[in-house]
């Protein structure tokens, strides 16, 4: 006859997903809210820098394998409507001219004509020899009226 105990005998992982279920009918989110923030306090005290930037390289590694294109174009869309919604024009002036500085500051010159060329290239192929003649008029004509 087989042993009754040998019968009943759970997995690890079954009896870690049994008092899962139990601890989540008897806690709400709050419990998980305040486990979640000391497990992350404690964390930071055990752990230095190096240590986020690699889990933070390994999560984004794994993010890459597994979305395309498109589902970082939709996360940086959402991103920049909630973006959007939070923060006044100041605060794009503010981190645009902290981004243009940053840039100063790591870039020479021949940085700075390459992607002027490149933008000038893109430029002419979205819009046409047309576009770069027209707004050329436009700038003889305004500086024509100024002279007169």
């Amino acid at each position: 006859m087989a042993n009754k105990n040998n019968d009943e005998k759970m997995t690890r992982e079954e009896r870690g997903r049994k008092g899962g279920e139990a601890t989540s009918d008897n806690h709400g989110k709050e419990f998980y809210q305040e486990i979640g923030k000391k497990g992350g306090e404690a964390t930071a005290e055990n752990h230095d820098k190096e240590f986020y930037q690699e889990i933070g390289k390994k999560g984004g590694e794994a993010t890459a394998e597994n979305h395309d294109k498109e589902f970082y174009q939709e996360i940086g869309k959402k991103g920049g409507e909630a973006t959007a919604e939070s923060h006044d024009k100041e605060f794009y002036q503010e981190i645009g001219q902290k981004g243009g500085e940053a840039t100063a500051e790591n870039h020479d010159k021949e940085f700075y004509q390459e992607i002027g060329k490149k933008g000038g290239e893109a430029t002419r192929d979205k819009h046409g020899d047309e576009f770069y003649e027209e707004i050329g008029e436009k700038g003889g004509e305004s500086r024509q009226r100024k002279n007169d």
